[in-house]
């Protein structure tokens, strides 16, 4: 009986698990591929047009482009952590994140905007701002 009780348990703890692995969204998605420096699966939460900003150049970059512009950021500089220290919302269901970038070429403040375009949340904007 105890064996079976576990067993149940186990499969519970697992489905709630997945449950809320699958609950995760785009914000918390962006969180992810920014902690691995994962431009392919940050790249599916990309808008049509994309601000990038590093270290004060800033410029408007299709899908296309700003992925070759984050794919060679991450590129030079490989992520050892990331860690989220404010996120918030702004109007219409648009989310915002700020936090502490440590990679091999340096530290970075990061701020990323994602807005709220039909029943999506897309990557509009990026900021990495040298420490």
């Amino acid at each position: 009986m105890k064996k079976l009780i576990f067993v149940l348990g186990v499969v519970f703890a697992a489905g709630m698990f997945t449950a809320f692995t699958a609950m995760a969204g785009p914000f918390e998605d962006v969180i992810a591929a920014i902690k691995k420096g994962d431009v392919s699966s940050l790249s599916k939460s990309l808008d049509k047009t994309v601000e990038i900003n590093i270290a004060g150049k800033s410029s408007s970059y299709s899908k296309a482009q700003a992925e070759i512009i984050l794919k060679d950021f991450f590129a030079k500089n490989q992520v050892k952590s990331f860690e989220l220290i404010h996120q918030g919302e702004a109007g219409g269901g648009s989310r915002y994140g700020i936090g502490n970038l440590v990679t091999s070429g340096g530290n970075y403040r990061v701020s990323f905007f994602l807005q709220k375009k039909g029943n999506e949340l897309l990557l509009n904007e990026i900021r990495f701002e040298s420490k």
